[in-house]
């Protein structure tokens, strides 16, 4: 019936209600655009900006989220559940790029000190993206955000080091911790074998080295993430990570929480500081609740997403936000 009465509606009504749906469409998926001009951009990454349904209001968060080797930016956000996130928090996202002129697998370069050290190569790049992304939507610069995943997260984790005064915390899944690799071939070393047995402070040293000079600041929060099954990157690459954050805010010891939310799930916190998930016999990638088919994002029964958003403070599950 309803089939019959739109064909016999005036050409000019089907346009109006064709424009109404188009728009719509648009707002209940969003917009995402890639943004040319940022910034001086030393390292030729590329931007895209997601921007949630709902405009984000004035002094909410700002999520940056950078992918694993040969993804792609949008595409890893959405399959891992951070486009979702960001609708549910209204909260934009800030999505770095890696080209194949920089590293032949789209991988970021987190091994390069060039590339990490503040305010050089890609890690001034992306710096830049934060600092355009913040001003363009008015979040509040006391909470921004950064995970990654693999090299991404690697990378998250030299952003965390480099910029403690820019991100309140960061995520790290699948990867390793500052100063563990120097060159390609010590990362590769790295990734297959944690190796380097340093101590806590000698680890946190690596890290140190990296923020401003003499940086005597409340270092940013960090969750880690790991399967237990990684057989790209060495698994133990996760406790060298416990050590290096936990020595840089003053942690040690026994977890103050110690539990597991579901079969195979550990979660170990020590404080308000660092939190350590593993999952048993997850392989290489990013753990969501939900089936997937992107490469590098596991179906795991547990949205990563999610809780790392909760640890962070945003609280964003299904259907709430708590303020952060």
């Amino acid at each position: 019936m309803f089939e019959s009465l739109y064909a016999h509606l005036p050409g000019s009504v089907h346009r109006a209600l064709e424009r109404i749906g188009l728009v719509l469409a648009r707002a209940a998926a969003g917009h995402l655009e890639k943004v040319a001009e940022f910034g001086g951009n030393p390292a030729g990454l590329g931007m895209k900006l997601y921007l949630p349904p709902r405009a984000p209001a004035p002094g909410g968060p700002l999520l940056v989220v950078l992918h694993g080797c040969g993804q792609d930016a949008a595409g890893f956000a959405a399959a891992a559940g951070w486009t979702a996130l960001a609708d549910r928090l209204g909260a934009p996202l800030v999505l770095p790029e890696q080209s194949a002129r920089n590293n032949r697998s789209r991988c970021f370069n987190w091994f390069e000190r060039q590339n990490i050290a503040r305010d050089s190569g890609e890690a001034t790049s992306i710096r830049q993206m934060v600092d355009h992304a913040a001003d363009r939507c008015k979040c509040d610069r006391r909470r921004v955000f950064i995970a990654g995943l693999s090299a991404g997260g690697a990378m998250a984790a030299a952003m965390l080091a480099a910029y403690p005064d820019v991100f309140a915390a960061g995520a790290v899944v699948a990867a390793l911790p500052v100063g563990s690799a120097s060159n390609a071939h010590s990362a590769v070393a790295r990734m297959a074998d944690a190796g380097v047995h340093l101590t806590a402070e000698d680890w946190a040293e690596r890290a140190r080295a990296l923020a401003p000079p003499g940086y005597g600041g409340r270092w940013p929060r960090i969750s880690i993430w790991h399967g237990l099954a990684d057989r790209v990157v060495d698994p133990a690459n996760a406790n060298n990570l416990l050590a290096q954050w936990a020595t840089l805010h003053g942690l040690g010891g026994a977890p103050t929480l110690d539990l597991s939310p579901r079969a195979g799930v550990r979660r170990r916190v020590w404080r308000d500081g660092v939190e350590v998930w593993t999952i048993e016999g997850m392989a290489h990638g990013f753990p969501v609740a939900h089936a997937s088919t992107e490469p590098f994002v596991l179906s795991a029964g547990i949205d990563a997403g999610t809780e790392i958003a909760r640890f962070w403070g945003l609280g964003a599950g299904p259907g709430r936000v708590e303020p952060g």
